[in-house]
């Protein structure tokens, strides 16, 4: 099958390789020259313009903006727009939020363009253990774009599969990224809480290793864990800093909306919001009211 692959930032390009390797024609279009350059090594067309990238196909085309969520992703699809034909097929497989998605299809529509939403997961390792994909939009277009992701999944049989309608392809990892940031709280608080017990001087590194195999919290992303703690055990150069895509986010107000309780996956967000005030105004106004109530001491900059 051909497809246009928009965006060829290191998981696009990876993407458009594993197709590639799949037998597949892959053309791609990068704002950036370097990128250009490096994909035409790896078999992938490259095109200089969104207008050169869509004339190396005849329609119905297939193409996968694989773009920043946002903005981006509307201006490329305004771009695109005028050079398109009915029954063209565009893919989202960015992080973009699914309302977002929603209107962007119902848009495309009025102009007889197919769009559907591909939550992906895999990061840098896709490209040799396969992606994991959410797909939402029609049901006839996603079975004709198969043949991609039966390619780019780990198995043709398995990780992906259409989930529903328009839009529920990124719902789905969103909540998938939600889940993500409250496993990855759990391991890093586990960790610490060894790292602290000083007295048994225990290897966090071992211990990793040891859960890996045959334990109930074992997983892909312990086996990450695992080769971090071997790489850097005490986080040198690390600052305690974490950012967040804006997923956490929208699962949280999500549960809000739909009155469910999700205090794991809000707490993990709250803390990687507090992990980026270096002068905490609120603990410092902590601490002057426990010495206002109970003349407790205060510990000085």
């Amino acid at each position: 099958m051909e497809l246009g692959m928009i965006g060829l930032g290191r998981m696009g390009a990876n993407m458009a390789q594993r197709l590639v390797r799949g037998g597949h024609r892959v053309g791609g279009f990068d704002p950036s020259a370097e990128a250009l350059k490096r994909i035409a090594a790896q078999g992938i067309t490259p095109a200089a313009t969104l207008e050169a990238l869509v004339g190396q196909f005849k329609a119905p085309r297939a193409l996968w903006l694989m773009v920043p969520a946002g903005e981006v992703v509307d201006k490329t699809i305004a771009g695109l727009l005028p050079l398109l034909a009915a029954g063209d097929v565009l893919i989202d497989g960015g992080n973009s939020n699914f309302k977002d998605t929603q209107r962007r299809a119902q848009m495309l529509a009025g102009h007889k363009i197919h769009f559907v939403d591909c939550g992906t997961s895999g990061g840098v390792w896709g490209l040799a253990e396969g992606y994991s994909m959410m797909v939402g939009g029609d049901e006839a277009v996603v079975e004709r774009l198969r043949p991609i992701f039966e390619t780019l999944a780990p198995a043709p049989d398995q990780g992906w599969g259409r989930v529903g309608p328009v839009g529920s392809g990124h719902y789905t990892k969103m909540v998938h990224n939600g889940i993500e940031y409250g496993m990855m709280q759990a391991y890093a608080e586990g960790f610490s809480i060894l790292k602290h017990k000083s007295e048994f001087a225990l290897d966090l590194h071992q211990v990793a290793e040891i859960w890996r195999y045959g334990s109930v919290v074992r997983s892909w992303l312990l086996d990450l864990t695992a080769d971090a703690l071997g790489k850097n055990p005490e986080m040198k150069g690390i600052a305690p800093y974490v950012v967040d895509s804006g997923e956490g986010r929208w699962t949280v107000d999500e549960a809000i909306a739909l009155n469910v309780p999700a205090p794991v996956i809000t707490l993990s967000l709250i803390e990687r919001l507090r992990s980026r005030d270096t002068e905490s105004y609120s603990d410092k106004l902590l601490a002057a009211m426990r010495n206002e109530f109970g003349g407790h001491e205060i510990k000085k900059e």
